[in-house]
């Protein structure tokens, strides 16, 4: 079966930065299972699949643009202590949440200070090139109650 619409795929990746360094991959653990057409994935990622089968190996470089975006200056932001959300002591390096208009959104610490800490709201991918290895494993129909819920039930997928 070749990967369409509203099918259910499990793929492995092996994810490098534009200087061709390994940033993760999930050779150990269980495949990526997503609901193809869904919006679940990067777009052009997605598209890259399509038509793909089980067994079928490939490699997929994004551009920025097409990855996590261009990186927004505007995204770092210096932000009340009161308003994050986080566990233990704040530090730099750390992700914290943050209440927004479009609901809680994480950002990384740059710099904390008495009363307040500078963040940064960009993906920590944004502004790279970005190169996959992917391997498909499984290409099933997914079910009417995926399709209309939006997303794979089952192994690899979500449990109600």
């Amino acid at each position: 079966m070749s990967i369409v619409r509203d099918s259910v795929v499990r793929f492995h990746y092996r994810l490098s930065g534009e200087d061709g360094v390994e940033i993760e991959n999930s050779h150990d653990s269980e495949p990526v299972t997503y609901l193809h057409g869904h919006g679940t994935i990067l777009p052009a990622l997605e598209a890259q699949l399509e038509g793909r089968g089980p067994g079928d190996s490939f490699s997929a470089q994004l551009s920025a643009e097409d990855a996590y975006g261009e990186r927004d200056e505007t995204a770092v932001m210096r932000i009340p202590l009161k308003n994050l959300v986080y566990a233990g002591k704040l530090e730099p390096g750390m992700i914290a949440g943050v209440q927004t208009n479009h609901g809680m959104r994480q950002v990384r610490v740059l710099k904390v200070g008495k009363f307040n800490a500078d963040v940064d709201a960009n993906h920590p991918l944004a502004g790279q090139s970005l190169g996959f290895h992917i391997e498909v494993v499984e290409v099933r129909e997914a079910t009417e109650e995926e399709i209309s819920h939006g997303h794979v039930h089952g192994e690899g997928g979500h449990h109600h």
